[in-house]
């Protein structure tokens, strides 16, 4: 998981359909999810797709005529290193100082903050078993 490279955008928001699907998927299938929200030419997709084949995020395997590709690299493993990369850059690993500014930036209210408490004390509470 180490080496597990950050994704542009772009490229994040095409995986984020293939990992949606939950099996291999054809190019035709990624241009319609993306259909009405990007005017990406079916060239730009292939092109992101190809880069991510490099990127050894996904692998191809070919059915007659058409190209299906599945995730090599698992979501939860992406979303957990990216999770951290961001924490570790902007708030520098403090939980504190990533929900404070949430908070401060009206970006989450009072209830969903006495969510995360509760979800806090039952991860303690778990734990404290361990």
């Amino acid at each position: 998981m180490e080496n597990i490279k950050r994704l542009p955008d772009s490229e994040l928001e095409i995986m984020m359909i293939i990992w949606e699907a939950g099996h291999s998927v054809p190019s035709a299938y990624i241009m319609d999810k993306l259909s009405g929200n990007k005017n990406w030419a079916n060239t730009t997709v292939l092109n992101f797709l190809a880069r991510l084949v490099d990127r050894g995020f996904l692998e191809i395997t070919k059915q007659g005529r058409t190209n299906y590709y599945h995730p090599i690299i698992d979501e939860q493993d992406y979303l957990n290193k990216e999770s951290k990369s961001f924490m570790k850059r902007m708030h520098m690993s403090s939980l504190k100082n990533f929900v404070a500014a949430l908070y401060d930036g009206n970006s989450i209210d009072t209830e969903e903050l006495e969510e995360l408490k509760q979800y806090v004390e039952e991860v303690a509470n778990k734990n404290k078993g361990r």
